[in-house]
């Protein structure tokens, strides 16, 4: 079949390399891609936005299945686009429709889903500039420290953690009546904040049947001890040492089935990745927060570890035939060190040219921010590549990953050298 992936960074030069190696992939398109994901596929100059450009890319090409990388096409309603139009109607997307996908695109929703189908999640109350007074009360209540999420997207950037009721009170007034993170925080869902650690779980369902795909970490801050301010992640470890059989059967228990659950009971219709973020607290888990997508860079660790066709596993899903197909992990551990560019996550630089991906000997590069100038590759985006290594331990893997890392340069470029660190 002709596959067509939407996005352009890592996560989807991930899904290019691991669909590349399918028999059942005979033609793969990447819409717009990069300058990495041209040696798996074609890349089409189109935004993934763009509703009618995709349409008629998939009529041109003759695409069979759309796998939709990131969030914003999802939660703006692709699937449906495809439902409702006569020619795309029978061609598979392989992500949620409009209201699946506000598992993510609303805070509030998912929330108030969890909720409903008793999924364990940390206590929390929504407010709108109307209630801001409720909310200044609830502030004084609930314990610190205090998270504030803005309610819509605002790209990885809308979640805050204050550790005074002050600091708290003045970010909710900025959130709701200054538009802080504009129209995505006019609610602000105010939650208690959870301790424990932190780690994602990745579910593939066809609706009905799920895969439980390898459990990963990220690491969030971009200095190293995860220290200075928040980026779109700056590594990540797959599998987890710290999520156990007992702890992952208690996510499946408590967690995973009840949200598949939920979804059939509300009639919410759900073909796609569910991201679970989750909280280890003391050997129980805690939901933070889902999303309608695969995480990056954990999907650089994640497909690194699949030894089963991937095409096949999604053409189970656009078929309802999830639990016929097989899903085989390597027991291996994958590493993934992302290297950003000078600046990041302010105003970084742009336009560098990118040498020595060649000297790299034991991992695999994912570019996300990169772009071809004639045959030169140069950085485009605050995250530019993620160097992933596959080894038999997590020492190796970190070792292997940040020594190739070193041996790429581009003027400005950083990386943490401390990524899983922490889990060693």
């Amino acid at each position: 079949m002709n596959i067509l992936i939407l996005g352009s960074g890592g996560r989807e030069s991930a899904f290019a390399w691991k669909l590349s190696q399918s028999p059942k992939c005979e033609k793969l398109f990447i819409a717009p891609g990069n300058a990495g994901t041209g040696q798996y596929g074609t890349n089409l100059n189109v935004k993934v936005n763009d509703f009618e450009g995709i349409k008629q890319a998939v009529l041109n090409h003759q695409i069979n299945m759309v796998l939709v990388g990131p969030e914003e096409p999802l939660v703006k309603g692709i699937h449906d686009f495809f439902l409702g139009d006569e020619q795309l109607r029978n061609i598979p997307v392989i992500g949620p429709q409009r209201e699946g996908a506000q598992l993510e695109g609303s805070k509030d929703f998912s929330k108030q889903f969890m909720e409903r189908n008793n999924i364990p999640a940390a206590a929390s109350k929504t407010f709108t500039s109307d209630t801001i007074n409720q909310g200044f009360e609830y502030l004084a209540t609930i314990g610190l420290p205090i998270v504030l999420k803005a309610d819509g997207l605002a790209a990885g950037k809308g979640v805050l953690i204050c550790l005074t009721v002050a600091e708290a009170q003045q970010e909710l007034k900025e959130m709701l009546t200054e538009a802080k993170f504009g129209e995505a925080s006019s609610k602000v869902v105010v939650e208690q904040f959870l301790q424990g650690i932190e780690l994602s779980v990745f579910v593939l369902t066809d609706g009905n049947n799920y895969k439980i795909l390898p459990s990963a970490k990220d690491y969030k801050r971009i200095g190293e001890g995860d220290t200075g301010l928040n980026t779109g992640g700056m590594g990540s470890v797959s599998p987890v040492p710290f999520a156990s059989d007992d702890f992952l059967q208690k996510v499946e228990q408590q967690v995973i089935i009840p949200t598949i659950d939920g979804l059939k009971q509300e009639g919410i219709p759900y073909k796609g990745f569910i991201f679970i973020g989750l909280m280890n607290c003391g050997g129980d888990p805690y939901m933070i927060e889902y999303n309608c997508r695969m995480g990056d860079p954990e999907t650089e660790s994640v497909m690194m570890r699949i030894e089963s066709d991937f095409a096949d596993l999604l053409q189970g899903v656009a078929e309802g035939t999830l639990d016929e197909k097989q899903l085989k992990i390597s027991d291996k551990v994958a590493a993934t060190v992302v290297m950003v560019a000078g600046g990041y996550p302010g105003e970084y630089l742009k336009d560098k040219i990118i040498t020595g991906i060649e000297n790299v000997r034991d991992s695999q590069v994912f570019h996300a921010g990169t772009y071809l100038d004639g045959e030169t590759i140069k950085t485009s985006g605050g995250r530019v590549l993620a160097i992933t290594s596959l080894q038999d331990n997590m020492f190796d893997a970190l070792q292997q990953a940040t020594a190739d890392a070193s041996r790429i340069y581009y003027d400005g470029m950083y990386f943490r050298k401390d990524i899983g660190f922490d889990l060693l």
